[in-house]
């Protein structure tokens, strides 16, 4: 299908169990302030077992109805069906979803089911006339560079942290709930088997504190000072590529641009060098703290504070001071 016309802002809002992912919710709260630049409305596209909730918190962060559809279906390929057939009715001309795991794999699907190109990662969107600019970064995010699609819908990815989302507690909404069946036959994915493992729950994304721990580490012993220091801020774990190849913490923890994208009010790094492809996933971070004891490394180039010491013994005496702050 080929859609040429439409209004308004369709938002996929993507959900951790019934519960809208932080970073869906920044973004209703931009495409709010670009429907209402142009007297249009935000519609939320819930796809979720128990859905009624999460299309309650999506019109109080800035949709104006929510349209739901219940299903507990998991294959990329199949949601970006149900999306497709969302925008094929409502007619959008923009749709944004989250740059998560899950929007990076139904997004893309779902505008190439109605030959529409896909902005990825945006961090910025203008209203120009009747076109989006959306500002990306490109080469590891050294270079930020302004898209502009002349397909419709326009689709993007949008990364977490880009913008702030914005509560209405009690705002009214209309719900509508659409059926869709997907026929199975068209499907290629098939689940062969159902893991389930049972981890920490690391809420990067939605969290106000990072500590992250680099190779400078050293070993998964001195790592566990990284955890130390995160449990006194009331901050979660973070880490480089390199720490999670060696094996000193899960990959739920990698922060980067094969990781998560995230956008603390504070982020500090520890033996982390600042390789781009880290730094790329954390360069949105309201202030950045960096501990390294190479005073040349990129890391200084992006931090507020940089200390230049070995994270070894400069952590201990940061906890040590911090629990002593708490305590006074």
């Amino acid at each position: 299908m080929s859609l040429t016309e439409g209004k308004n802002i369709l938002v996929y809002v993507e959900t951790a169990g019934d519960t809208p992912v932080g970073p869906a919710l920044e973004i209703l709260a931009k495409a709010k302030e670009l429907a209402g630049e142009k007297g249009e409305k935000v519609i939320a596209a819930v796809l979720a077992k128990e859905p009624d909730a999460a299309a309650r918190t999506a019109i109080e962060a800035g949709a104006d109805e929510a349209v739901i559809v219940k299903t507990e279906e998991k294959r990329p390929e199949v949601r970006a069906a149900m999306l497709a057939k969302l925008v094929e009715k409502y007619t959008p001309a923009l749709v944004l979803a989250a740059a998560t795991q899950e929007g990076k794999d139904v997004t893309p699907l779902a505008a190439q089911k109605f030959d529409a190109g896909c902005a990825v990662d945006v961090m910025n969107i203008v209203a120009d006339g009747d076109q989006y600019v959306f500002t990306c970064p490109v080469y590891g995010g050294n270079v930020l560079n302004d898209v502009v699609l002349h397909t419709r819908p326009a689709v993007a990815t949008v990364r977490g942290g880009s913008f702030s989302k914005s509560i209405e507690e009690g705002k009214a909404g209309k719900i509508i709930e659409e059926t869709i069946e997907i026929a199975e036959e068209t499907v290629f994915t098939k689940i062969a088997n159902v893991v389930k493992e049972i981890s920490e729950a690391v809420n990067l994304e939605d969290a106000d504190v990072i500590v992250s721990g680099g190779r400078g580490m050293g070993s998964k012993e001195n790592f566990a000072l990284v955890q130390q220091l995160a449990d006194v801020c009331g901050g979660v774990v973070g880490a480089t590529r390199p720490a999670i190849e060696e094996e000193w913490i899960g990959r739920s923890h990698q922060v980067g641009q094969s990781g998560k994208i995230v956008a603390p009010k504070l982020y500090i790094a520890c033996g982390v060098s600042g390789a781009t492809q880290h730094v790329s996933g954390m360069i949105g971070s309201g202030y950045i703290i960096a501990i390294n004891k190479d005073e040349d490394a990129p890391i200084f180039d992006i931090a507020d504070v940089g200390i230049v010491g070995d994270a070894m013994k400069i952590l201990p005496l940061m906890i040590e001071e911090i629990k002593k702050y708490k305590e006074a």
